[in-house]
């Protein structure tokens, strides 16, 4: 079976001008960009790896418009991911696995996308990246942040660049920012919601600063400089239970500003969701290494979920399909920050 990745050494035709929904038309499918620039190693960005986030693409055009008749300040190698998906507005295609859940370390089983995000990973280890950059949108309501998977000072440099808010996360598998943090530091970086001009800028503004920086320091940032979270488990509701938001029918009524709750310190016996004849714990929380940890954060009293202890969501949404391919949203505790 061929390969699923186009490659170009220049920019296809149409690229600056394109909407996220005519890429799968331009392209022919998911594509790797190289564009040459006058430092050599290149920068990494991707895009697009969910297809209805639209803030890195349409970030990256505005940048490369401006370079169009000019040098870009360092080498960029653009991966623009699921433009199947981006076609009809989607997250991902009903059949197709989450582009950013398959490549390199995984668990996820094999398959053409799988392969495809190993045979990148392949040709940019020969390439040397200066630097990975993921971009993202939330549904959710949540600040612009970064993301890392690993704690080291290469990597903070770099995510503290995009904002002081940074979560440190080693699950879910197979992000493209855990693989590519084998060759060099790596970030993810949210946007917050698509089509928020704000967003687009910001992103805008992270790519421009990474190609021209010179490197990437690597001492220690100081404490008071970020504020650095861990994300300890992953909360899903279960195929089995009916879900909704406000006034509706279901066995599971979340509370219907649960978005709000997102990089908020709750207290314990906050209410996030009333239940409708189910007797059994209505989410599934699991912590890094797979542990149902669902009863040490959350319990059920007087046909109400509530919470157990201090936590911080994140990208707590109110999108429903979000929530059955995906998940509901992650749990964060404070991290110290190393010395």
């Amino acid at each position: 079976m061929g390969s699923l990745l186009r490659q170009f050494d220049a920019l296809p035709e149409g690229f600056l001008t394109a909407a996220p929904t005519q890429l799968a038309d331009l392209l022919g499918g998911p594509a790797l960009i190289h564009l040459p620039g006058r430092r050599e190693q290149p920068l990494f960005v991707s895009v697009l790896l969910h297809g209805n986030e639209t803030t890195g693409f349409l970030a990256l055009q505005s940048i490369l418009k401006e370079y169009a008749d000019k040098s870009l300040p360092r080498a960029l190698s653009i991966f623009v991911g699921n433009v199947e998906a981006a076609r009809d507005g989607l997250r991902r295609l009903a059949g197709q696995p989450d582009y950013n859940r398959v490549w390199p370390g995984t668990d996820h089983p094999d398959s053409a996308e799988r392969r495809m995000m190993s045979e990148i990973f392949d040709i940019m280890q020969e390439r040397k990246p200066f630097a990975s950059l993921d971009v993202h949108n939330n549904t959710g309501i949540n600040p612009h942040y970064a993301c890392v998977n690993y704690i080291n000072h290469g990597s903070l440099h770099l995510a503290r660049l995009f904002s002081r808010t940074l979560v440190y996360f080693v699950r879910p598998l197979g992000v493209q920012s855990m693989a590519f943090a084998q060759l060099c530091p790596a970030v993810t970086v949210e946007c917050g919601k698509v089509g928020q001009g704000a967003g687009e800028q910001h992103a805008r503004e992270f790519i421009d600063a990474c190609l021209h920086l010179s490197e990437i320091p690597d001492h220690p940032l100081a404490a008071r400089d970020l504020d650095l979270f861990h994300t300890v488990a992953i909360v899903r509701v279960p195929q089995a239970f009916s879900f909704g938001f406000g006034e509706q029918p279901v066995d599971i009524r979340f509370v219907d500003d649960l978005d709000h709750l997102n990089f908020r310190e709750l207290s314990p016996g906050t209410v996030l969701a009333e239940l409708n004849g189910v007797e059994v714990m209505p989410v599934e929380a699991t912590d890094e290494q797979g542990a149902d940890v669902s009863k040490k954060y959350f319990s059920i009293e007087d046909r109400l979920l509530r919470t157990t202890r201090p936590m911080m969501p994140s990208m707590f949404t109110l999108d429903e399909r979000v929530i059955r391919q995906d998940c509901l949203g992650y749990l964060m505790e404070r991290y110290p920050l190393p010395e």
